[in-house]
């Protein structure tokens, strides 16, 4: 008959080695750890939402784009005064949009209108594109103002004896800003320009302003 096989010492569990594999395995976590880590978790998540809020406010802020008149030329007059008045006038505008924000803006096709004491005098396309961030860019365009079409307004007469004809143009560009290639806001930007054409001199010159809605 077979004796029983003893166990030996050797085979026993280290109360030491059991004590460290449970507390890497977390099954022994105290409510004061969970504090200390519940704490951790909190004050780093204020500290994201403060920094992204000193982001926002600061660097990331809209801001209004710088947009002045880089030309506003005349590109043809004709100027008939017999037997029937008739003058005739194109402009070449060139408007330089300065986007000072951090994030690219992409507009749709626009139009800008000609307005002649609030009277439509003519109107152009405008292409759509791209302005990067931080940078300058160009928007270009023609229009052929007929005069014919308010000649007949009272003021018409006292402003063409005096050498100039004022027009104001507003174009609204409509688009997205896209910051930092994952956020995307639409946006509006309305632009005006009071514009004189100086008949005898045969030139022109143009103030800007411009306003952006997010």
């Amino acid at each position: 008959m077979s004796e029983p096989i003893s166990e030996s010492p050797n085979h026993h569990t280290n109360p030491n080695i059991t004590n460290r594999s449970s507390k890497l395995c977390g099954t022994r976590k105290t409510p004061r750890g969970l504090k200390i880590c519940c704490g951790i978790t909190t004050v780093l998540l204020i500290a994201i939402i403060v920094v992204a809020l000193v982001l926002f406010f600061t660097i990331l802020k809209p801001k209004n784009p710088k947009i002045t008149t880089e030309s506003v030329t005349l590109d043809y007059i004709k100027y008939e005064p017999i037997p029937i008045f008739h003058l005739n006038i194109t402009l070449s505008i060139v408007i330089t949009v300065d986007n000072r924000n951090y994030a690219s803006f992409k507009y749709e096709n626009s139009t800008v209108f000609v307005t002649y004491r609030g009277i439509p005098a003519a109107q152009g396309p405008i292409q759509q594109d791209t302005i990067p961030a931080r940078a300058k860019h160009d928007i270009g365009t023609s229009v052929v103002i007929v005069v014919d079409n308010f000649s007949s307004n009272p003021d018409f007469l006292g402003d063409f004896t005096s050498g100039s004809l004022n027009f104001t143009s507003t174009t609204f560009l409509h688009g997205k800003a896209t910051v930092l290639k994952l956020l995307k806001i639409k946006v509006s930007t309305y632009t005006t320009c009071d514009i004189s054409v100086f008949i005898n001199f045969q030139n022109a010159s143009s103030v800007c302003q411009s306003k952006v809605k997010y």
